[in-house]
Protein backbone atom coordinates (compact mmCIF):
# COMPACT_ATOMS: atom_id res chain seq x y z
CA UNK A 1 0.00 0.00 0.00
CA UNK A 2 2.90 2.37 0.68
CA UNK A 3 4.33 1.76 -2.80
CA UNK A 4 0.86 2.15 -4.27
CA UNK A 5 0.48 5.48 -2.46
CA UNK A 6 3.80 6.74 -3.83
CA UNK A 7 2.86 5.60 -7.33
CA UNK A 8 -0.14 7.94 -7.24
CA UNK A 9 2.23 10.76 -8.19
CA UNK A 10 0.94 14.32 -7.61
CA UNK A 11 2.16 15.38 -11.07
CA UNK A 12 -0.39 13.03 -12.66
CA UNK A 13 -4.12 13.42 -13.07
CA UNK A 14 -6.20 11.15 -10.79
CA UNK A 15 -7.06 9.06 -13.85
CA UNK A 16 -3.39 8.58 -14.75
CA UNK A 17 -2.48 7.89 -11.12
CA UNK A 18 -4.91 4.98 -11.04
CA UNK A 19 -3.89 3.66 -14.46
CA UNK A 20 -0.19 3.67 -13.62
CA UNK A 21 -0.83 2.07 -10.22
CA UNK A 22 -2.84 -0.72 -11.82
CA UNK A 23 -0.07 -1.44 -14.31
CA UNK A 24 3.15 -1.06 -12.33
CA UNK A 25 2.16 -1.98 -8.76
CA UNK A 26 -0.95 -4.16 -8.97
CA UNK A 27 0.23 -6.01 -12.06
CA UNK A 28 -2.79 -5.70 -14.35
CA UNK A 29 -2.17 -5.98 -18.08
CA UNK A 30 -2.92 -3.12 -20.44
CA UNK A 31 -5.89 -5.11 -21.78
CA UNK A 32 -7.29 -5.63 -18.27
CA UNK A 33 -6.91 -1.92 -17.52
CA UNK A 34 -8.68 -1.04 -20.75
CA UNK A 35 -11.55 -3.39 -19.91
CA UNK A 36 -12.22 -1.98 -16.43
CA UNK A 37 -11.99 1.59 -17.73
CA UNK A 38 -14.19 0.67 -20.76
CA UNK A 39 -11.63 2.14 -23.18
CA UNK A 40 -9.62 0.70 -26.12
CA UNK A 41 -6.33 -1.02 -25.23
CA UNK A 42 -4.46 1.56 -27.31
CA UNK A 43 -5.89 4.36 -25.17
CA UNK A 44 -4.87 2.59 -21.97
CA UNK A 45 -1.36 2.11 -23.37
CA UNK A 46 -1.11 5.80 -24.23
CA UNK A 47 -2.18 6.77 -20.71
CA UNK A 48 0.53 4.57 -19.22
CA UNK A 49 3.18 6.00 -21.56
CA UNK A 50 2.17 9.59 -20.80
CA UNK A 51 2.19 8.90 -17.05
CA UNK A 52 5.69 7.42 -17.22
CA UNK A 53 6.89 10.38 -19.29
CA UNK A 54 5.47 12.83 -16.74
CA UNK A 55 7.30 11.03 -13.93
CA UNK A 56 10.53 11.08 -15.96
CA UNK A 57 10.21 14.88 -16.12
CA UNK A 58 10.28 14.87 -12.33
CA UNK A 59 13.45 12.75 -12.34
CA UNK A 60 11.50 9.75 -11.10
CA UNK A 61 11.13 11.19 -7.65
CA UNK A 62 8.07 10.00 -5.80
CA UNK A 63 7.18 12.48 -3.06
CA UNK A 64 5.10 11.17 -0.15
CA UNK A 65 1.59 12.60 0.31
CA UNK A 66 1.24 15.79 2.31
CA UNK A 67 -1.38 14.04 4.49
CA UNK A 68 -2.33 10.38 4.95
CA UNK A 69 -5.70 10.89 3.24
CA UNK A 70 -4.49 12.97 0.29
CA UNK A 71 -4.30 10.05 -2.15
CA UNK A 72 -6.98 7.89 -0.58
CA UNK A 73 -9.50 8.33 -3.44
CA UNK A 74 -6.93 7.13 -6.00
CA UNK A 75 -5.94 4.19 -3.78
CA UNK A 76 -9.55 3.09 -3.36
CA UNK A 77 -10.30 3.44 -7.06
CA UNK A 78 -7.23 1.38 -7.99
CA UNK A 79 -8.23 -1.43 -5.62
CA UNK A 80 -11.84 -1.27 -6.84
CA UNK A 81 -10.71 -1.67 -10.46
CA UNK A 82 -8.28 -4.41 -9.48
CA UNK A 83 -11.14 -6.36 -7.90
CA UNK A 84 -13.34 -5.71 -10.94
CA UNK A 85 -10.63 -7.10 -13.25
CA UNK A 86 -10.55 -10.34 -11.27
CA UNK A 87 -14.31 -10.58 -10.74
CA UNK A 88 -14.99 -10.58 -14.51
CA UNK A 89 -11.91 -11.29 -16.60
CA UNK A 90 -11.51 -9.30 -19.78
CA UNK A 91 -10.67 -12.38 -21.82
CA UNK A 92 -9.60 -16.01 -21.63
CA UNK A 93 -11.21 -19.31 -20.72
CA UNK A 94 -12.02 -18.46 -17.09
CA UNK A 95 -14.82 -16.17 -15.94
CA UNK A 96 -12.92 -14.90 -12.90
CA UNK A 97 -9.45 -14.75 -11.38
CA UNK A 98 -9.66 -15.64 -7.69
CA UNK A 99 -6.01 -14.75 -7.06
CA UNK A 100 -6.64 -11.16 -8.17
CA UNK A 101 -9.87 -10.73 -6.19
CA UNK A 102 -8.30 -12.28 -3.09
CA UNK A 103 -5.35 -9.89 -3.24
CA UNK A 104 -7.66 -6.90 -3.82
CA UNK A 105 -9.65 -7.86 -0.71
CA UNK A 106 -6.46 -8.30 1.33
CA UNK A 107 -5.30 -4.79 0.37
CA UNK A 108 -8.77 -3.35 0.99
CA UNK A 109 -8.70 -4.83 4.50
CA UNK A 110 -5.37 -3.13 5.16
CA UNK A 111 -6.71 0.16 3.81
CA UNK A 112 -9.82 -0.10 6.01
CA UNK A 113 -7.66 -0.92 9.03
CA UNK A 114 -5.61 2.24 8.42
CA UNK A 115 -8.60 4.52 7.71
CA UNK A 116 -11.50 3.28 9.84
CA UNK A 117 -12.78 6.83 10.20
CA UNK A 118 -13.38 7.03 6.44
CA UNK A 119 -16.78 5.45 5.60
CA UNK A 120 -15.80 4.81 2.01
CA UNK A 121 -13.00 2.41 2.99
CA UNK A 122 -15.63 0.34 4.81
CA UNK A 123 -17.91 0.66 1.78
CA UNK A 124 -15.18 -0.56 -0.56
CA UNK A 125 -14.33 -3.58 1.58
CA UNK A 126 -18.03 -4.41 2.09
CA UNK A 127 -18.66 -4.22 -1.66
CA UNK A 128 -15.81 -6.63 -2.39
CA UNK A 129 -16.89 -9.07 0.33
CA UNK A 130 -20.54 -9.09 -0.75
CA UNK A 131 -19.52 -9.69 -4.35
CA UNK A 132 -16.98 -12.36 -3.44
CA UNK A 133 -19.53 -14.21 -1.30
CA UNK A 134 -21.44 -15.08 -4.47
CA UNK A 135 -18.40 -16.55 -6.25
CA UNK A 136 -19.23 -20.27 -5.61
CA UNK A 137 -22.59 -19.85 -7.35
CA UNK A 138 -21.41 -17.82 -10.37
CA UNK A 139 -20.12 -20.71 -12.47
CA UNK A 140 -21.04 -24.32 -13.21
CA UNK A 141 -18.70 -27.27 -12.69
CA UNK A 142 -17.44 -26.86 -16.27
CA UNK A 143 -16.93 -23.11 -15.80
CA UNK A 144 -20.04 -21.74 -17.50
CA UNK A 145 -21.55 -18.45 -16.36
CA UNK A 146 -24.65 -18.54 -14.14
CA UNK A 147 -26.45 -15.17 -14.07
CA UNK A 148 -27.56 -13.76 -10.73
CA UNK A 149 -31.21 -14.57 -11.47
CA UNK A 150 -30.43 -18.31 -11.71
CA UNK A 151 -27.81 -18.73 -9.00
CA UNK A 152 -28.23 -21.27 -6.19
CA UNK A 153 -28.18 -18.89 -3.24
CA UNK A 154 -27.55 -21.68 -0.78
CA UNK A 155 -23.99 -21.69 -2.18
CA UNK A 156 -23.40 -18.07 -1.19
CA UNK A 157 -20.98 -17.64 1.71
CA UNK A 158 -23.26 -16.39 4.48
CA UNK A 159 -20.39 -15.68 6.88
CA UNK A 160 -18.76 -13.33 4.37
CA UNK A 161 -22.14 -11.75 3.59
CA UNK A 162 -22.71 -11.09 7.30
CA UNK A 163 -19.32 -9.38 7.54
CA UNK A 164 -20.06 -7.21 4.50
CA UNK A 165 -23.51 -6.21 5.75
CA UNK A 166 -22.13 -5.38 9.19
CA UNK A 167 -19.48 -3.13 7.63
CA UNK A 168 -21.94 -1.20 5.48
CA UNK A 169 -24.56 -0.87 8.23
CA UNK A 170 -21.98 0.73 10.50
CA UNK A 171 -20.54 2.95 7.73
CA UNK A 172 -23.72 4.45 6.26
CA UNK A 173 -24.82 6.53 9.29
CA UNK A 174 -21.34 7.95 10.01
CA UNK A 175 -20.80 10.48 7.23
CA UNK A 176 -21.37 11.48 3.61
CA UNK A 177 -22.56 8.53 1.53
CA UNK A 178 -20.19 7.77 -1.33
CA UNK A 179 -20.21 5.52 -4.38
CA UNK A 180 -18.67 2.48 -2.68
CA UNK A 181 -21.14 2.58 0.18
CA UNK A 182 -24.05 2.82 -2.25
CA UNK A 183 -22.78 -0.09 -4.34
CA UNK A 184 -22.25 -2.13 -1.18
CA UNK A 185 -25.78 -1.29 -0.04
CA UNK A 186 -27.13 -2.53 -3.38
CA UNK A 187 -25.15 -5.77 -3.02
CA UNK A 188 -26.49 -6.14 0.52
CA UNK A 189 -30.10 -5.94 -0.70
CA UNK A 190 -29.36 -8.69 -3.23
CA UNK A 191 -27.61 -10.77 -0.56
CA UNK A 192 -30.57 -10.59 1.81
CA UNK A 193 -33.13 -11.71 -0.80
CA UNK A 194 -33.99 -15.45 -0.76
CA UNK A 195 -34.47 -15.33 -4.55
CA UNK A 196 -34.59 -13.04 -7.56
CA UNK A 197 -38.36 -12.57 -7.27
CA UNK A 198 -38.02 -11.69 -3.57
CA UNK A 199 -35.52 -8.90 -4.22
CA UNK A 200 -36.51 -5.43 -3.03
CA UNK A 201 -36.18 -3.86 -6.47
CA UNK A 202 -37.74 -0.58 -5.39
CA UNK A 203 -34.98 -0.10 -2.84
CA UNK A 204 -32.31 -1.10 -5.37
CA UNK A 205 -33.70 1.37 -7.92
CA UNK A 206 -33.61 4.15 -5.30
CA UNK A 207 -30.01 3.32 -4.43
CA UNK A 208 -29.04 3.34 -8.11
CA UNK A 209 -30.71 6.73 -8.53
CA UNK A 210 -28.51 8.02 -5.71
CA UNK A 211 -25.45 6.36 -7.25
CA UNK A 212 -26.19 7.89 -10.66
CA UNK A 213 -26.21 11.29 -8.96
CA UNK A 214 -23.02 10.72 -6.94
CA UNK A 215 -20.96 8.87 -9.55
CA UNK A 216 -22.64 8.83 -12.98
CA UNK A 217 -21.21 6.43 -15.56
CA UNK A 218 -22.43 4.17 -18.39
CA UNK A 219 -21.94 1.12 -16.16
CA UNK A 220 -24.14 2.64 -13.47
CA UNK A 221 -26.80 3.45 -16.06
CA UNK A 222 -26.80 -0.14 -17.34
CA UNK A 223 -27.24 -1.60 -13.86
CA UNK A 224 -29.81 1.03 -12.97
CA UNK A 225 -31.77 0.06 -16.08
CA UNK A 226 -31.94 -3.56 -14.91
CA UNK A 227 -33.52 -2.41 -11.65
CA UNK A 228 -35.92 -0.12 -13.51
CA UNK A 229 -36.98 -3.03 -15.74
CA UNK A 230 -38.05 -4.88 -12.60
CA UNK A 231 -39.94 -1.91 -11.13
CA UNK A 232 -41.31 -0.06 -14.17
CA UNK A 233 -40.99 -2.55 -17.01
CA UNK A 234 -38.67 -3.07 -20.00
CA UNK A 235 -39.87 -0.04 -21.99
CA UNK A 236 -38.70 2.41 -19.33
CA UNK A 237 -35.45 0.53 -18.91
CA UNK A 238 -34.81 0.50 -22.65
CA UNK A 239 -35.27 4.26 -22.82
CA UNK A 240 -32.35 4.56 -20.38
CA UNK A 241 -30.12 2.17 -22.32
CA UNK A 242 -30.68 3.33 -25.92
CA UNK A 243 -28.80 6.67 -25.57
CA UNK A 244 -25.68 4.73 -24.57
CA UNK A 245 -25.45 3.40 -28.14
CA UNK A 246 -24.11 6.85 -29.07
CA UNK A 247 -21.66 6.97 -26.15
CA UNK A 248 -18.12 6.48 -27.55
CA UNK A 249 -17.04 4.94 -24.24
CA UNK A 250 -19.37 2.01 -24.90
CA UNK A 251 -18.54 1.37 -28.56
CA UNK A 252 -16.35 -1.66 -27.89
CA UNK A 253 -18.15 -3.02 -24.84
CA UNK A 254 -20.29 -6.13 -25.09
CA UNK A 255 -22.09 -5.34 -21.84
CA UNK A 256 -24.29 -2.64 -23.35
CA UNK A 257 -25.66 -5.06 -25.94
CA UNK A 258 -25.89 -7.90 -23.40
CA UNK A 259 -28.16 -5.73 -21.22
CA UNK A 260 -30.10 -4.27 -24.15
CA UNK A 261 -30.90 -7.65 -25.74
CA UNK A 262 -33.22 -9.08 -23.03
CA UNK A 263 -34.95 -5.71 -22.71
CA UNK A 264 -35.70 -5.76 -26.44
CA UNK A 265 -36.91 -9.35 -26.12
CA UNK A 266 -39.21 -8.41 -23.23
CA UNK A 267 -40.64 -5.63 -25.40
CA UNK A 268 -41.50 -8.19 -28.10
CA UNK A 269 -38.75 -7.00 -30.46
CA UNK A 270 -37.28 -10.45 -31.02
CA UNK A 271 -35.23 -9.81 -34.17
CA UNK A 272 -33.59 -6.75 -32.63
CA UNK A 273 -32.89 -8.76 -29.49
CA UNK A 274 -31.22 -11.47 -31.55
CA UNK A 275 -29.01 -8.92 -33.28
CA UNK A 276 -28.06 -7.36 -29.92
CA UNK A 277 -27.11 -10.79 -28.55
CA UNK A 278 -25.03 -11.45 -31.68
CA UNK A 279 -23.21 -8.13 -31.35
CA UNK A 280 -22.55 -8.82 -27.67
CA UNK A 281 -21.16 -12.25 -28.51
CA UNK A 282 -18.85 -10.85 -31.20
CA UNK A 283 -17.50 -8.16 -28.88
CA UNK A 284 -17.10 -10.45 -25.87
CA UNK A 285 -13.60 -11.90 -25.41
CA UNK A 286 -14.30 -13.91 -22.26
CA UNK A 287 -15.15 -17.48 -23.28
CA UNK A 288 -17.67 -18.36 -20.51
CA UNK A 289 -19.55 -15.10 -21.07
CA UNK A 290 -19.48 -15.69 -24.81
CA UNK A 291 -20.86 -19.20 -24.37
CA UNK A 292 -23.70 -17.80 -22.27
CA UNK A 293 -24.52 -15.17 -24.90
CA UNK A 294 -24.49 -17.82 -27.63
CA UNK A 295 -26.88 -19.94 -25.55
CA UNK A 296 -29.24 -16.98 -25.43
CA UNK A 297 -29.07 -16.65 -29.22
CA UNK A 298 -29.97 -20.33 -29.55
CA UNK A 299 -32.82 -19.95 -27.07
CA UNK A 300 -34.35 -16.92 -28.80
CA UNK A 301 -34.07 -18.63 -32.20
CA UNK A 302 -35.79 -21.75 -30.83
CA UNK A 303 -38.58 -19.63 -29.35
CA UNK A 304 -39.07 -17.99 -32.74
CA UNK A 305 -39.47 -21.40 -34.43
CA UNK A 306 -42.05 -22.50 -31.86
Amino acid sequence: LEVLTLCCHPALTPESQVTLALRTVLGLTTKQIAAVHIIPSSTAGQRISRAKAAIDLHRRRFPPPASPKERLPALMHALYLMYTAGHSRADGKQLLDAAVTTEAIRLARLLYKGFRDEPETAGLLALMLLSEARRPARITVRGDLIPLRDQDRSLWDREVIAEGIDLIEHALPTGPVGAYQLQAAISAVHAEAPGWEDTDWEQIAELYAMLAHVAPSPAVTLNYAVAVSETQGPVSALSMVEPLLDDPRMSGSHRLHAVRAPLLEACGRREEALEAFRIASRLCTNIPEQRFLNSQITRVQADAIE
